[in-house]
């Protein structure tokens, strides 16, 4: 009777696996889509029903990590239904006794832990392990680390860390022994373990805590630093601390310098099809040069990165020395082994709750499909933080097997829609205030659009603006601009409404070129009606005039951010030819002229975090103005000036200009009621021809947590003209220093100016104070 049973229990088994999936179904799934799970799992409905194919199904769903336990059971009809149980997600993440709420923010980052992730056992152990080893890398001496675990809801953790911290110890002398080549300080300078200086109560500056984890290291640190100058034979001792009762400690190294090499034959080592031609760079090490260390690891990160642009992901580089000490000689040789070449599978993106799939492959130089390469890898990730879309962004390569990876993309969303609203005071235009509404990146599309106005006493700007800088996901750019600008100056109006449109194109990933017509139409008015009648005052001001532009651009832009770039390059040249049709009567002219102008910028940006391990970025930017004219009169508002936000702070904004000195007659009318004409001379900024101004920054961050920057900065321009009026005139350079307030806050940039000019002259508008929101850093 046993045996009939387990007969029918077989064909039963046998009867369901003959089947097609009918239905998929997925109980306690939250993490994953359905549709992911499918394609990780490899069961589809239609195909055949099989224990392999189920039992692989489970396995590849457990590979991802996110799961606690995965089971599987079969329906009557050919439906499947998986169960899942999930690993808690980090709900919220606590730090007891270690530091300020920004410092505990970092050492967060460090531990790899985020809300939403899920958690393990494994992970929780690597944080309190990272913890630990920060502990140490701070000098804390016998700290402990405990951890509590809270559930939030049904599927969240909250992560409590309470830290006792134990004692620092303060090395107050560090002796060497065998040294000669190298001196006491610049074995110490290697180290992480210094010895207390007389100025270590200033920040950065040698402090002499005892940092005992490092300890070891400092020993190999030191015979590296021999080894960049060609002491490769060199040997260290561990070092001896010894540790008094108050708890200052003293330090005892050996050394054993030996031989110093020179290199001899440097030698690649490979057969791999295409990566001669990718080796456009000399290998650092030179033959007849002393060996460095340093040079040595340069080539081999340039070796693995041009073997991996061929897509051997996981080459590995091996430097083999053979030593000649009879002629103090070392020969290298790197020997590449490739491995196979790796092929991306699929490109998982999370984390971008706003912004739409498809925009962020268009960043995205890597595809299913395409071969590995390391170059594009960095290239996709710099191409998304220039968008300006997020706040962050990273790409994590997925091992599946020797020839096939993913690629997980995770972006943290950025405030891209917003109301922004600048202002500031001179003594000029009094109070100022700009306003603008825009959304750099509408509903998720990438597409840019936005209406602002500068509004003060004497000026009212308004501007609309849309920007599709990937028409139908392709290389070209689209933009549209409508403005209206007027402007009060002392005796005279500048009024200009304004079109254009441009036609844009990506090259070569980092180049961009554009081109495209603009109009204008200009309606300049005198407002002193003592000036109406004055044929040379007119020269300068009664302008009214149609402009017709064709204007054509191109750029470069490698950098790794759009609002605070770390690394790379930004340079730009933009040209316009204009006609200008109109009447005037001015100084014998009988036409407008033509016009030629030229603006080229540029911008250096250099993080220094991974070399001093503090956020310090350098700026270096950079602009420059030329206007040429082959006959006819140029109105003043086509000319260039320089001051404010942009060229030189501490002047007010197109305040810094050639003055032409204008002596007229003017009528005064005293007491008596009879008018009294009189000699006065009116300074009249005119613009210039030519404008260069440069400015150099240091940003340092002051609160990672309130997204808040700290800039100082130094400024200088100059400017020249041809001759105006009968007149010739100097060049004029103005200088200025300050200190920027960088703020990205939640409704955009913002960025606060203070101010002071350096040289300014009798008649220049200063101005120590202004801000301005939705523009770069």
């Amino acid at each position: 009777m046993l045996k009939k049973t387990s007969l029918i229990w077989i064909s039963f088994g046998a009867f369901l696996f003959a089947q097609n999936i009918t239905k998929i179904e997925y109980e306690g799934l939250h993490s994953l889509s359905p549709n992911t799970i499918s394609e990780i799992s490899g069961i589809k409905v239609g195909e055949n029903l099989s224990k392999n194919s189920l039992d692989t199904g489970v396995k590849n769903i457990m590979s991802q990590g996110y799961f606690k336990d995965v089971t599987v059971e079969t329906k009557n009809g050919g439906v499947v239904v998986f169960h899942f149980v999930e690993k808690p997600a980090i709900a919220n993440v606590e730090i007891n006794g270690y530091g300020s709420e920004d410092t505990n923010k970092q050492l967060i980052e460090a531990m790899g832990l985020k809300r939403g992730e899920l958690l393990d056992d494994a992970k929780m152990q690597k944080a309190k392990s990272v913890f630990q080893a920060k502990l140490a890398s701070e000098g804390v001496y016998d700290a402990t680390v405990d951890i509590q675990t809270k559930a939030v809801g049904e599927d969240g953790v909250s992560l409590i860390f309470d830290v006792k911290k134990g004692e620092k110890i303060t090395i107050k002398e560090i002796v060497f022994t065998g040294n000669s080549a190298l001196s006491d300080s610049d074995l110490e300078s290697a180290m992480a373990n210094k010895e207390e200086g007389w100025l270590g109560w200033v920040p950065f500056l040698d402090r002499g805590t005892a940092y005992l984890g490092e300890l070891e290291k400092d020993a190999f640190r030191i015979k590296d630093a021999y080894a960049k100058e060609g002491y490769i034979d060199a040997r260290v001792s561990k070092p001896l601390l010894q540790i008094d009762s108050q708890n200052n400690a003293k330090i005892e190294i050996q050394v054993e310098e030996g031989m110093r090499y020179k290199v001899g034959d440097v030698v690649i080592n490979q057969n791999i099809e295409g990566l001669a031609n990718n080796l456009k760079e000399e290998p650092k090490l030179k033959k007849g040069k002393y060996f460095d260390i340093d040079k040595l690891r340069q080539d081999m990160q340039y070796l693995q990165e041009q073997t991996a642009n061929l897509g051997y992901a996981y080459a590995t580089i091996e430097p083999a020395m053979n030593k000649d000490e009879a002629n103090g000689v070392v020969n290298v040789q790197y020997n590449i082994t490739p491995g196979s070449k790796v092929t991306i599978n699929d490109v998982f993106i999370s984390g971008n709750t706003e912004t739409k799939d498809s925009v962020i492959r268009r960043y995205l130089y890597l595809a299913p499909g395409d071969t590995y390469s390391q170059t594009d890898l960095k290239d996709s990730k710099n191409a998304i933080g220039r968008t300006g879309f997020f706040e962050s962004n990273d790409i994590t390569p997925q091992k599946l097997s020797e020839d096939s990876m993913n690629l997980l993309v995770n972006v943290k969303e950025a405030p891209t829609g917003s109301f922004a609203i600048g202002g500031g005071y001179s003594s000029y235009e009094g109070a100022m205030i700009e306003a603008s509404i825009s959304d750099r990146n509408i509903f998720g599309t990438g597409i840019s659009a936005s209406l602002g106005a500068d509004l003060s006493k004497i000026s009212t700007d308004f501007n609309l603006e849309f920007v599709n800088p990937r028409v139908w996901d392709s290389l070209y750019s689209l933009s549209v601009d409508v403005h209206k600008k007027k402007y009060e100056y002392d005796d005279y109006s500048l009024d200009q409404t304004g079109a254009s449109i441009t036609l844009g194109r990506e090259f070569m990933r980092h180049f961009y070129a554009s081109g495209g017509l603009a109009y204008a139409d200009n309606q300049s008015e005198i407002l002193d009606e003592d000036y109406l009648a004055d044929s040379t005052y007119r020269l300068f001001y009664d302008d009214k005039y149609e402009k017709f532009s064709a204007v054509a651009g191109i750029k470069f832009d490698n950098t790794d951010d759009y609002y605070v770039p770390r690394s790379g390059f930004i340079a730009s040249l933009n040209g316009e030819v204009a006609q200008l049709d109109g009447d005037v009567a001015k100084y014998g002219y009988t036409d407008y002229g033509d016009f030629v102008k030229l603006n080229a910028k540029f911008g250096a940006y250099y993080g220094l975090k991974d070399l001093i391990d503090y956020d310090l970025i350098l700026r270096y930017k950079a602009r420059g103005s030329w206007l040429h004219s082959s006959g006819g009169y140029i109105p003043v508002a086509e000319r260039l000036f320089l001051g404010g936000i942009g060229s030189v702070r501490g002047y007010d904004s197109y305040s810094i200009s050639p003055i032409y000195e204008y002596t007229h007659l003017k009528d005064i009318t005293p007491d008596d009621g009879i008018d009294n004409p009189v000699s006065v001379t009116d300074d009249l900024r005119i613009g210039g021809t030519w404008t260069f101004s440069n400015t150099v920054e240091a940003s340092i961050p002051i609160s990672e947590e309130a997204k808040i920057r700290l800039a100082f900065f130094a400024d200088w321009g100059i400017m020249g003209s041809d001759d105006f009026g009968g007149q010739s005139f100097g060049n004029i350079n103005r200088a200025s220093a300050g200190a920027a307030l960088e703020w990205f806050s939640p409704f955009g940039p913002i960025n606060f100016v203070f101010a002071k000019a350096i040289n300014p002259e009798d008649g220049d508008e200063t101005s120590s104070f202004e801000f301005t929101m939705g523009t770069k850093f």
